[in-house]
């Protein structure tokens, strides 16, 4: 594929765009607002005038990358693309319409993936003539330095256009998984134990913020705490996601979204990019934390131990392949082991036995085990007895 089309100049549009353009292809990125495009091409020159402080490249490799790259508010500029990548607001509605336009421009050829996180893939696709070339293909912020690219099939997608897909995406040098077409694919749904049990143990006053926090970094081993990732994303990302994937669940409570995170986002405490969320970015304030090792490895296994039956329940439900699901966690939120990989150290049955305890205290469906934890731990003991 040498022309490929980016729908949207937004921060995943552009990143997209920069992969596609270091590794030579021409790219076309359409905005139907000559600001946004603007916008869209001082920041990508701001990134790439970073890169070369850093190093990273030079000015020659600057202006090779800009060069593939055609700003256009003109969306009759993608008809010679070989692949359309949609990197839009999450909507199906103007999803669906956008994919419409697309669709009545391109050739019969032309592969049309989007770059949704949670919205179905099935549904995005059903509003097309040709269904089975249509595609989920989602990276991860910021896209140009994240690894992982989730490659979601809908029902009506053919085997040609996974392959023409995947090995796209490898050619960019990716790290490349396929998951099957529900709800939050791999991370956001596996993902949902990182921040939501870190909220409830917040809650009930187990622990603050910057003790949690303390305790997944330090002890768990992960790159950022939880209340700080979600400031990061934006508190109004990481709930609409959460809430996408309860409504798609059919409400299940594993993925229940909570009224703490509701009340930031009412309150426009986004994270990072608003000053204010969890934290005050705004002023310089001591974190308080409570470093007591014993309280922390609480903390930690209790995420733990929700994180790994996710991604057991994942595997049961063949979401994915196992080595797919540990390569997208690692990949996707660098988690610094796999979930099943982690699993299978600790032992199932000690972590069967954690999932009981929560649930006996709580009485929440929320906190059920997964039909394969529970073998595994079964099959487990007799091999010890």
């Amino acid at each position: 594929m040498k022309n490929i089309s980016i729908i949207g100049s937004g921060t995943m549009g552009i990143g997209i765009a920069q992969i596609a353009s270091d590794h030579n292809h021409k790219v076309i990125i359409y905005d139907k607002s000559k600001k946004a495009l603007k916008t869209a091409k001082e920041k990508l020159e701001k990134v790439l005038n970073r890169l070369i402080e850093k190093q990273k490249i030079d000015k020659k490799e600057s202006k090779r990358i800009l060069t593939n790259i055609k700003f256009s508010d003109s969306i009759k500029e993608i008809e010679k693309a070989e692949i359309v990548i949609e990197a839009i607001i999450e909507d199906l509605v103007i999803k669906k319409d956008m994919f419409q336009k697309i669709e009545n421009l391109v050739s019969d050829m032309c592969i049309i993936a989007t770059n949704t996180s949670s919205i179905s893939i099935t549904s995005i696709a059903s509003a097309c003539k040709r269904p089975e070339r249509v595609i989920g293909m989602h990276f991860f912020n910021p896209a140009p330095l994240m690894p992982l690219v989730e490659i979601i099939p809908a029902i009506q997608t053919s085997n040609d256009t996974i392959k023409k897909t995947m090995t796209l995406s490898e050619s960019w040098k990716k790290t490349t998984v396929l998951c099957k077409d529900t709800p939050g694919f791999i991370v956001n749904r596996l993902a949902r134990s990182f921040y939501s049990e870190s909220i409830r143990i917040y809650e009930e006053n187990i622990a603050n913020k910057e003790t949690i926090d303390w305790a997944m970094k330090e002890l768990g081993g992960f790159r950022m705490g939880p209340f700080e990732l979600m400031d990061y994303i934006g508190n109004d990302v990481n709930y609409k996601v959460t809430e996408t994937v309860f409504n798609e669940f059919y409400f299940d409570q594993r993925y229940k979204p909570s009224i703490t995170q509701k009340r930031l986002v009412e309150a426009g405490y986004y994270g990072r990019k608003s000053g204010r969320g969890y934290y005050n970015y705004l002023e310089k304030i001591d974190l308080n934390i409570n470093k007591n090792r014993d309280l922390g490895k609480k903390i930690v296994w209790r995420v733990l131990c929700m994180l790994i039956n996710e991604a057991i329940d994942a595997l049961y439900l063949k979401i994915a392949s196992r080595e797919d699901i540990d390569k997208a966690m690692k990949n996707g939120v660098n988690y610094p082991k796999g979930l099943l990989e982690w699993g299978d150290e600790i032992g199932h049955s000690i972590i069967l036995d954690e999932i009981n305890k929560l649930r006996k205290t709580y009485s929440e469906d929320r906190y059920r085990p997964s039909p394969l934890l529970i073998f595994l731990s079964n099959n487990e003991k007799k091999i010890f007895e």
